[in-house]
């Protein structure tokens, strides 16, 4: 079924300057822009907007679409979300009305799995341990095998849509093996992913790169853990870009303390990091404020998507990244 022009709202942190003048004119190409200020709460002042919108437009700080909301909203019917986890904001009371779901993680996955990529080479190479002038006296340490990216494995955990970004964006250096551990994979799969499957345990002794891409459940929290750490070889590196509950920092510390193991983290637990944090301090643990994802112009990307969803769902054309109830339950 197409829609023509529908009603068009945004709701997001107001702090965020996210949909400037250029953003909102695209909007409005769509149909009517309901509010040129973003919604940041479901009080009274948004009763108007809310009473009209058939798409609600979501970015950070959205405020939840609890049952409450939705009943101020009978004419919803696509919440289009312009970031990536839309767990803190899509209730239960969504699924039963009808409301299509779609979000930019898709989008939001290049710029992580880009972070990623160039943080593999780097910590192969030992880019980011090695600081400081060229040392004449110290040519010898060319010879170090402890660096290099010829003939090393990259082992990653998850294969979601960063998992596989990462996976495409390998493919171009052969001189690379990937191994990949996810239960919902199979080897077939993991194969045309171009990996290899491996159980966790053998991921985490083979390869020299431990790159965590697994969505935050319940029973994913701490899956790298003091088995899995002390199962990594010496001079190995584990990077997480995807959510800070996935590696135990408590089990992660000696590893790093004693300059055993390497470690690169964009998230942490908490987040972020008391100051008085050793992992802070350690020479050999570079931890980067959660920006591998969209920052900036990569912002933009995200944009794109929210307004080709829009003009999909007013097409009655397949959404480009629907977010099903089931969907959601293995999700960021």
């Amino acid at each position: 079924m197409s829609r023509k022009a529908p009603a068009i709202a945004i709701a997001h942190w107001p702090e965020l300057e996210v949909f400037g003048p250029t953003e909102r004119d695209r909007l409005a190409e769509l149909g009517s822009l309901l509010n040129a200020e973003p919604i940041g709460a479901w009080d009274k002042e948004a009763e108007a907007v809310l009473s009209e919108a058939e798409v609600i437009v979501g970015h950070w700080g959205c405020p939840p679409l609890e049952a409450s909301v939705l009943d101020r909203a009978p004419r919803l019917g696509l919440f289009a979300y312009a970031a990536g986890s839309v767990k803190a904001t899509v209730t239960d009371a969504v699924w039963g009305r009808g409301i299509r779901v779609t979000s930019g993680a898709n989008a939001n996955a290049e710029p992580v799995a880009e972070f990623t990529l160039a943080t593999i080479f780097f910590a192969n190479k030992g880019v980011l341990w090695r600081r400081g002038p060229v040392d004449f006296a110290e040519l010898g340490a060319m010879n170090d095998r402890r660096w290099g990216n010829y003939g090393r494995t990259v082992g990653i955990v998850g294969a979601s849509l960063v998992g596989r970004r990462v996976m495409e964006l390998l493919r171009p250096f052969p001189h690379l093996s990937v191994t990949l551990y996810d239960p919902y994979v199979s080897a077939e799969e993991a194969a045309a992913l171009g990996a290899t499957k491996v159980d966790l345990e053998v991921l985490c002794a083979t390869a020299h790169v431990v790159s965590v891409h697994a969505p935050a459940l319940p029973e994913t929290v701490h899956m790298i853990g003091a088995a899995e750490l002390a199962a990594m070889a010496d001079g190995a590196t584990v990077i997480n870009t995807a959510r800070g509950s996935l590696i135990d920092h408590e089990a992660l510390l000696p590893h790093v303390t004693s300059g055993r193991l390497h470690a690169v983290l964009d998230v942490t637990e908490p987040e972020p990091l008391p100051a008085d944090s050793p992992l802070l301090e350690l020479p050999n643990v570079w931890i980067s404020p959660h920006l591998a994802g969209s920052q900036g112009t990569e912002l933009d990307r995200m944009i794109d998507c929210v307004v080709e969803e829009i003009r999909r769902w007013s097409a009655g054309e397949a959404a480009l990244n629907e977010v099903t109830r089931d969907r959601l339950a293995t999700m960021a």
